[in-house]
């Protein structure tokens, strides 16, 4: 068993096998929540087959999407209320009922639904890990473990469309959602077996920030829905986008003002008076901008461009990612050993405009070796980046404030990655339309809108289509790199800012004792050690 003990004076060395067996069962319930959009959207054209409704595809991960980012910051808000483990346990039990539900919808408007249940214990699934870490591993010690939380990423990214690809084929798409069943249970059973966390003192029952949390979801969905729906389902100039925002800047003015009134707020605007912590939510969120653009449109330019298989699209992030994963080890051994950090975010944040930049110069004679270069460089950027944005956001509040750090640090993230994808995919589906109108005609345009054709379908075209096409997708992924370089540029410039605060649980002597803001050089928040 795991046992938290609290220490004013110093922090025991941490045991690294007892933690080690706690990370496990996290690192099972983080691969839920990653691994499911990569296996679903493997499975979906079968899906898609089987219940029809293909003009409500995108719902399918719409729903799932919106459910996360809405959930993320009350999940945080939750165990920081009522305690970590019961929510956290919560959060897996609603995601393993909302994906054995979507494996028997009979329709797809079941499927959205239920898939919106999914997506509400994903919230909890991320927030949960990050959150519990927080409390389980002071920030100087963390930097050992940060290889795991990477490779459980990389994990998920390369084998999530093998997996899911193998599973549709052999099993079903339903088995795509019930695999979650038995990895759910093995998660469950080790989390309440060994993760054994201080229960949260008795005392006046606290108030729920019922406006904040209604407010906060409203702007959380009305910007998703923005950066979803714009140039694909709406024009950016429709009365449904403008509305939206309009809906969008309505409830998160509303929301501020709230939360300076509320007496437990859902999210404490306090905690974006350190520095450091509005630096990394800026900075996270210019990490998911960069990695969910290149997530998605890497593969697309491989298949559609250099005429790889579709089957293999994970394996085609591979230098990228291995890039990320050993990176981020490296620079978690490094803060451990030394205790520093800030060089990393600034080294990151280069290499993350340098790989963008590079892959922006990818065109229809670029080799498959040159562009796994650029991914690599574009993957050691985001493994200086990774991590150490979330362990420096938890080390700059205090301990009671750690779950709704986590959560606003992993909610600027999933913003970014919205705003990336939809930002870069509008440019891009732009530049793919305009390069095949010039290069075919007028009539070419409308053909070009999807922009998803692969090797196979391209193959059957007549050469000067398929040259055209080819041509016109290296533009379209240079444009959307370039936009990509140019935000990346203003992560770097933040990371400049960044001040170099004494990590909680110095290694060797340094262990901070109970107290306030580390900011001002009072005495750090006291440290979790972990003994048998």
């Amino acid at each position: 068993m795991v046992e938290i003990k609290k220490n004013a004076d110093a922090s025991e060395e941490v045991k690294p096998r007892s933690v080690r067996v706690v990370l496990m069962a996290l690192m099972i319930a983080m691969l839920l929540a990653m691994l499911d959009n990569m296996i679903i959207g493997t499975a979906m054209p079968t899906i898609v087959g089987e219940l029809g409704g293909l003009e409500h595809l995108s719902w399918v991960v719409t729903a799932y999407t919106l459910a996360t980012a809405a959930s993320t910051p009350i999940w945080g808000k939750v165990g920081d209320m009522y305690g970590r483990k019961g929510s956290f346990l919560t959060a897996i039990v609603i995601f393993v009922i909302g994906s054995a539900l979507s494996g028997m919808a009979q329709d797809m408007g079941q499927l959205i639904g239920f898939r919106a249940i999914q997506g509400l214990g994903a919230g909890g699934l991320m927030v949960g890990v990050m959150a519990i870490i927080g409390d389980l591993i002071p920030p100087r010690e963390r930097g050992k473990y940060q290889g795991m939380m990477a490779g459980v990423m990389a994990l998920a990214m390369i084998g999530g469309p093998l997996v899911g690809g193998t599973i549709t084929d052999h099993m079903g798409w339903r088995w795509s959602f019930y695999i979650n069943l038995p990895l759910g249970a093995v998660a469950l059973a080790m989390v309440t077996a060994v993760l054994h966390l201080p229960k949260k003192p008795q005392g006046e029952r606290p108030k729920i920030d019922y406006l904040g949390a209604a407010l906060l979801t409203i702007g959380i969905t009305s910007t998703v829905l923005v950066t979803t729906w714009g140039g694909s389902e709406y024009a950016w100039g429709s009365a449904e986008i403008i509305g939206l925002i309009a809906v969008g800047i309505v409830s998160i003015a509303g929301f501020l003002y709230a939360e300076t009134k509320a007496a437990d707020p859902v999210m404490p605007l306090h905690i974006f008076r350190s520095r450091n912590f509005t630096l990394m939510s800026v900075i996270g969120f210019l990490v998911g901008f960069a990695m969910f653009g290149g997530v998605l449109y890497l593969p697309l330019f491989q298949q559609s461009v250099q005429g790889a298989s579709a089957t293999n699209s994970g394996l085609l992030l591979l230098p990228m990612l291995l890039s990320m994963m050993a990176v981020s080890l490296i620079a978690g051994r490094i803060t451990t050993n030394s205790g520093k950090y800030k060089i990393f975010p600034i080294i990151g944040g280069g290499l993350m405009v340098v790989g963008l930049f590079l892959l922006a110069t990818m065109d229809t004679g670029t080799s498959r070796l040159m562009s796994g270069v650029y991914m690599a460089v574009l993957g050691a950027g985001l493994g200086f980046l990774m991590q150490i944005t979330m362990l420096v956001a938890q080390n700059s509040v205090e301990m009671k404030d750690m779950g709704v750090a986590s959560s606003s640090a992993t909610l600027f993230r999933t913003l970014g990655g919205s705003f990336g994808v939809a930002l870069m995919g509008s440019l891009f589906t732009s530049q793919v339309t305009s390069t095949m109108t010039d290069r075919l005609g007028p009539e070419a345009a409308s053909a070009a809108g999807s922009a998803q054709l692969d090797a196979a379908s391209l193959a059957k075209l007549p050469e000067v289509v398929r040259e055209a096409y080819q041509h016109a997708v290296a533009a379209g992924t240079h444009s959307a790199f370039l936009l990509g370089a140019g935000i990346a540029v203003l992560g770097f410039v933040a990371a400049w800012f960044v001040k170099e605060v004494p990590l909680r649980g110095a290694s060797g002597g340094g262990a901070g004792s109970s107290g306030g803001d580390a900011e001002k050089g009072e005495p750090a928040v006291q440290a979790a050690s972990l003994s048998h």
